[in-house]
């Protein structure tokens, strides 16, 4: 929450330097506990659509935020908006999406809907990059206030990128993949990212073994 309170903090002084002041008291009154985050989806869909705390703002077309079933047991947690996710407003739509679909469908045997997806940033970052730590820790509290309005029981990080913002590990993706992995409120299992399996087809053996750890960790 550090990063979102000094981003909000920031905003605030240049607003005010625009409006001309020279010189402000020190924010007493702005202090740290006073910046809370909605405690609903709708509510923090609504704040987030309208965030311009970093510079992926500016090159963006549509805020992504997430979505399914705001109850679920399972979340998948991605890496960030593509081109198509960016022009839809919507996560996981391209080729990797459809890809993701058919390992919730047709391995995990449940809809799509019935799971929630988001990312680590809500804005495409140009030529489909890694968010860098900036972008990442920014928008990480959107993420982390999801997780606790949708109370997951599982939650699948899709990929490095993914994983490392959700856990502080620096393992690489591919030795860590398929390990469950418990946290204060959730278990984690890293995989690799869908648009990982598209170019390395020869992974989806191991991707798919760690679906079968999820149908049965969940006991679907």
């Amino acid at each position: 929450m550090k990063n979102l309170y000094n981003a909000l903090m920031l905003k605030k002084l240049l607003i005010e330097k625009e409006l001309g002041v020279k010189y402000i008291e020190p924010l007493k009154e702005f202090e740290e506990e006073q910046v809370s985050l909605p405690n609903t989806i709708e509510g923090l869909r609504e704040i987030t659509l309208n965030c311009h705390l970093c510079e992926l703002s500016k090159t963006r077309q549509n805020v992504v935020f997430g979505e399914g079933n705001t109850n679920a047991e399972l979340m998948f947690v991605g890496e960030g908006p593509g081109a198509n996710e960016d022009t839809t407003g919507k996560p996981f739509v391209g080729r990797a999406g459809e890809l993701l679909t058919k390992m919730i469908e047709n391995v995990l045997h449940i809809p799509r809907e019935s799971v929630y997806i988001a990312n680590i940033v809500k804005c495409r970052p140009p030529q489909n990059r890694a968010p860098n730590p900036k972008e990442a820790l920014t928008c990480r509290p959107y993420l982390i206030k999801q997780i606790e309005l949708v109370k997951p029981k599982l939650i699948v990080a899709l990929g490095a990128t993914a994983y490392h913002y959700l856990s502080n590990d620096d393992t690489p993706i591919s030795k860590i993949r398929g390990h469950l992995l418990e946290q204060k409120d959730y278990t984690i299992i890293p995989t690799y990212h869908p648009s990982y399996l598209l170019r390395n087809p020869s992974a989806k053996k191991e991707a798919f073994e760690d679906m079968l750890k999820v149908k049965s960790f969940l006991g679907l």
